[in-house]
């Protein structure tokens, strides 16, 4: 079975051994370190890994029992996860006696489980000892499979929600609960679905798995190529469109990569080098490619896996999330936009004030057309899953059909036909990614029945709004900060599903609609992917830059944080959910273009006082201003909670401020 590697669009050669050693290590940190098992043992792994996707494609064609799917998703994942993913790195490449042992172990569990049937069901407040012993086991594999595929902490975190769940009882309030023995909590867990198979299991085995599969068969029919190429084509090759080129095409690249460091990884070796020749310093390239990383988990139509669960938590479609996603997408890009727009100014005036500074090469690319003639059909196959939505099909016969789609306009150029060999390599490629999110929800269904089971959900929100003082503007910032620290442990999945759970019904509770306060803790659990220690996309990209991984990591936040302010107009704003396209009783479509030019307006601002740079460079209290004028215009509430209400008209006074500020910037003399 093939290892963790480099994403297919980067070329052979690329980067050397060295970079891409590094490289492949930084991805296992997020993807687990994969064996690579040689003769029959690999031949069985891809097998399975492709009888995987099968029944998961049957099942999005065929109607399956939930129960059945849920068992079945998760019994593959601990499968190939005890097969795939070793027990310590030095026993790489090599399935060991303990493996065998865990893996007979994941299928008899599964196996009792099916086979139990309704009266396993019907019995789980009862149990019988053999109930007991196979759940206690269920939950040892499904923690050992998250860290052998995640790392440490989540399992750690999950063991510490058990313990909070045993001896509750001996907490102060407002934790305490009434504590719950083996024989309540272990059935809950493992026999209903309110734990490990719980919600976001269900998501995972019924859209996850499908759309990973879906972004598997784009990478393998040269998706991903085309659309670098694209968009190195599209902006002329010039060194000076560097920026312009990287948000371009993470943006497209986003949607059938999935995955902030592929995403990262693809862009940082082919635009860096242009880049440098701009004037790029290594921390400042290392930053937007994360940054640019960072879209992939946001933008429609292949978010994230959060992005699903989104869909499931609040009953409504998975159009409906995209919809929603629609103008945040277009903001964060247009914020990166704004941001590599000033570098551009920056280092054009520094490259003026340097006469001996060489003049940037153009890069030799295609021609816009001709990549459209030859390879423009993958752009079909893109928006394809979402004509299908539009049409009216569920999400899950949507992305098969989509996949068809693929597949069959893969046959119009020979280099890119996704023959039986290569759609087999896709289709196994695709259940091997989705291991990962499968240990990981299933993980995380442990913490959310511990949860729902203690009660800890409603707790922590009357705890977290009593310490706001009912404020809303304070709760909200608290929840910010609580889904950071959150997600500073773990992945953006585990993150929003931990959090959706115990810091949104806060917001809920304050008024705040459901979608607006789920969509607001899903962009800031995305904030993970640039925040250490998890940090993977900036620490990928320095090690393509030669940068350090911290500064990068700095600078990662310098990029995204003028875009990450603006889910709190969600929240704060009665009429911040324009953004989300849904409109409150009294609204029309006039107040949602104010709210978009208002947070473009306000990112703008937030953009220059980040880099510093306007129409020339700017003072110190220059670049305070120009951040008080976005928050006046992004983030009203904020200013009014802290003047008291005597600032009027806020979002006025912040365009104002921010015009004088524009016009008092001429160019001082040289």
């Amino acid at each position: 079975m093939t290892s963790t590697a480099l994403p297919p669009e980067v070329p052979k050669g690329a980067l050397d051994d060295a970079t891409a050693a590094r490289l492949e290590a930084l991805i296992e940190q997020e993807e687990g370190a994969q064996n690579r098992l040689p003769g029959l043992l690999g031949h069985a792994a891809v097998a399975i890994a492709l009888a995987m996707s099968l029944f998961h494609l049957w099942a999005a064609w065929d109607i399956v029992p939930t129960t059945v799917l849920r068992y079945v998703h998760v019994g593959f994942a601990l499968v190939l996860g005890f097969a795939l993913f070793p027990v310590a790195r030095r026993f790489r490449h090599r399935l060991m006696p303990w493996d065998i042992a865990l893996l007979a172990a994941g299928i008899y569990c599964i196996w009792y489980l099916i086979a139990g049937g309704d009266d396993l069901q019907d019995r789980y407040v009862f149990p019988e000892p053999m109930d007991i012993v196979v759940g206690w086991m269920l939950i040892a594999l499904v923690l050992e499979v998250t860290r052998r595929a995640t790392g440490w902490i989540m399992p750690a975190v999950a063991i510490a929600f058990l313990l909070y769940a045993f001896f509750g009882d001996m907490l102060a309030p407002p934790w305490r609960h009434q504590g719950y023995d083996a024989e309540r909590l272990i059935p809950h867990l493992t026999i209903t679905l309110e734990g490990i198979f719980g919600t976001a299991v269900d998501v995972s085995a019924s859209l996850i798995v499908l759309f990973t599969i879906y972004g598997a068969i784009l990478q393998a029919s040269g998706a991903g190529k085309f659309f670098v190429d694209f968009s190195f084509s599209l902006t002329g090759g010039k060194p000076s469109s560097a920026g312009r080129t990287v948000v371009l095409s993470s943006f497209l690249l986003g949607g059938p990569s999935g995955s902030g460091v592929a995403t990262t990884v693809t862009l940082g070796t082919v635009a860096w080098p242009m880049m440098r020749q701009v004037g790029y310093r290594g921390d400042d390239a290392g930053g937007l490619l994360a940054a640019g990383g960072l879209g992939a988990i946001i933008s429609p139509p292949v978010m994230g896996a959060a992005a699903f669960l989104i869909a499931e938590y609040l009953k409504i479609g998975y159009l409906d999330v995209i919809v929603m996603a629609i103008v945040p997408t277009c903001l964060y890009y247009a914020s990166l936009l704004f941001m590599v727009e000033l570098d551009q100014r920056r280092i054009e005036a520094e490259r003026k004030a340097d006469p001996n500074a060489p003049p940037p090469r153009t890069m030799r690319v295609d021609p816009v057309g001709k990549l459209l003639r030859l390879y423009g059909f993958h752009f079909s196959t893109l928006v394809a899953i979402i004509v299908f939505m539009v049409l009216g099909y569920s999400p899950t016969l949507s992305v098969l059909y989509a996949m068809i789609v693929a597949v069959v306009l893969s046959w119009l150029r020979r280099e890119t036909a996704l023959t039986p060999r290569r759609l087999a390599d896709a289709l196994a490629s695709g259940a091997v990614q989705s291991i990962g999110i499968a240990a990981t929800c299933a993980c995380a269904g442990i913490i959310v029945g511990v949860i729902t089971l203690t009660g800890l959900g409603l707790k922590f929100s009357d705890i977290a709004i009593q310490a706001a003082g009912g404020s809303l503007v304070v709760t909200a910032i608290y929840t910010a900060l609580i889904v950071w620290v959150v997600g500073l442990a773990v992945p953006v999945t585990a993150s929003y599903i931990i959090c959706a759970v115990v810091a949104a019904p806060a917001l809920i509770k304050l008024g705040v609609p459901d979608y607006a306060a789920h969509m607001f803790v899903f962009y800031y659990a995305v904030l993970s992917e640039v925040s250490p220690p998890t940090a993977l996309s900036p620490f990928a990209a320095s090690a393509i830059t030669g940068a350090g991984p911290y500064r990068t990591t700095l600078q990662a936040w310098k990029y995204t944080l003028p875009a990450f302010l603006l889910p709190f107009v969600f929240v704060t704003d009665p009429d911040g959910v324009g953004l989300l396209l849904s409109l409150r009783d009294g609204m029309t479509w006039i107040d949602v273009a104010w709210q978009v030019l208002l947070a473009a307006g306000g990112l703008a601002a937030l953009a220059s006082a980040a880099q510093g740079f306007g129409r020339r460079i700017l003072a110190g209290w220059e670049r305070w201003a120009m951040a008080l004028a976005g928050l006046l215009m992004i983030f009203p509430a904020l200013v009014e909670y802290a003047a008291r209400d005597l600032v009027p008209y806020p979002h006025m006074l912040g365009i104002a401020l921010a015009v004088l500020l524009v016009v008092l910037q001429r160019p001082r003399p040289a």
